[in-house]
């Protein structure tokens, strides 16, 4: 299990102007899966590449084959079908809303038994497992946030309620995650955000209205998924790296949830037994370092100190204050730092140029480097 990488990327990378001009002649029929397909590889030659030249020594393909961090799940499911998504509960700053059209992004629901029907991550992990030139891993949705999967009116018919649903999608990530590990690979993440649901009860509200669960609910369920999902991977192979990034939403440099992670820390850092968090602390909107009090001895707390949402560059002896201040809670061997979220989560990408994505990459690796040698 890796235990000294200290600069680490969460995952997503701006997608290139011809990639997304690819992948709008592909939905309008114009384009070739064979041809869509040779871009995205290229682009992910790419991403390989600036992460290289940044410095950061764990590789991700920059999720450029996807339309979303959720594809790999979403676009692999049988038994759903499409649903509107458009919403107004994204913002900017301290809390401009952004206009739904830009941010809106193509979402299913189930409306029958979930199944398979393509494992989208296996191609992203051979090309990986070819290409990268260090230690490579691939992000994926974990299935506590299957919750978003079920519509009431969509869904009822297949599934009496969220909970049983999350059974079924269970064992569909585990047997994806038994494959990817027959491939070679050897470091997966959990992108798990459903306790921003517990950790913002505005949040919570907005999405389930006057349906939504008691947070005591909510944090039983999603613990008891992540947990089951990060021990069925460890039974599979105990030295398989595991990682779970929890940021606040991110989407065209917007925001979705606000609020520390006490309400959640306990039982997520104390039941959920991953090798490292990946947690957004780029902010005040995510609290302060307290509740890493509860991070077991020899987890690694990867501190998400760096904004993939904004160009502006942190002070370097800035974020080597914040990572000192962390580390009343958490050894400092036990600590690495990252931006904290992709950026590019939606194929659209965050308010940023290629040229300030490297240069953030480049903060990450250069303050790693002065804080762990």
């Amino acid at each position: 299990m890796p235990t000294t990488h200290h600069a680490e990327h969460v995952g997503s990378l701006l997608r290139p102007p011809e990639l997304l001009q690819a992948r709008e002649a592909h939905r309008r029929g114009e384009l070739s899966d064979e041809t869509l397909a040779k871009l995205a590889d290229e682009a992910a030659l790419g991403a390989i590449a600036l992460q290289r030249e940044a410095g950061i020594e764990v590789f991700t393909d920059g999720e450029m084959r996807r339309a979303t961090w959720m594809a790999g799940l979403l676009e692999s499911l049988g038994g759903v079908v499409p649903v509107d998504v458009t919403n107004s509960s994204w913002y900017r700053g301290d809390g401009q809303p952004v206009p739904p059209e830009e941010t809106s992004f193509d979402m299913v629901a189930a409306n029958a038994r979930l199944t398979q029907k393509k494992q989208l991550t296996a191609v992203e992990a051979a090309f990986l497992l070819r290409h990268a030139p260090g230690p490579c891993k691939i992000t994926m949705m974990s299935t506590s946030m299957g919750n978003l999967l079920w519509h009431p009116e969509v869904s009822s018919a297949a599934y009496p309620d969220p909970g049983a649903m999350m059974r079924d999608l269970v064992a569909l990530r585990v047997e994806e995650i038994r494959q990817l590990i027959r491939l070679g690979v050897r470091w997966i993440q959990l992108d798990s955000l459903g306790y921003n649901f517990v950790i913002d009860p505005e949040f919570r509200t907005r999405m389930f209205g006057d349906a939504a669960p008691p947070p005591d609910v909510l944090l039983d369920l999603i613990v008891s998924v992540d947990a089951e999902l990060v021990r069925a991977t460890k039974a599979i192979d105990p030295d398989v790296t595991v990682g779970m990034h929890i940021c606040r939403g991110n989407n065209r440099s917007a925001w979705m949830s606000s609020g520390g992670y006490e309400p959640v820390a306990e039982r997520l850092f104390g039941e959920v037994p991953v090798d490292r968090f990946l947690l957004e602390y780029d902010t005040e909107r995510a609290g302060g370092f307290e509740p890493l009090r509860f991070v077991p001895e020899g987890t690694t707390v990867v501190l998400g100190l760096v904004s993939s949402k904004v160009a502006s560059l942190e002070p370097v002896d800035e974020l080597r204050r914040r990572i000192d201040e962390a580390a009343a809670y958490v050894p400092m061997e036990n600590l690495a730092i990252s931006p904290q979220c992709g950026f590019a989560s939606t194929e659209r990408g965050n308010l940023l140029t290629v040229d300030e994505q490297r240069r953030k990459l480049e903060l990450v690796a250069r303050t790693a480097a002065l804080v762990w040698g």
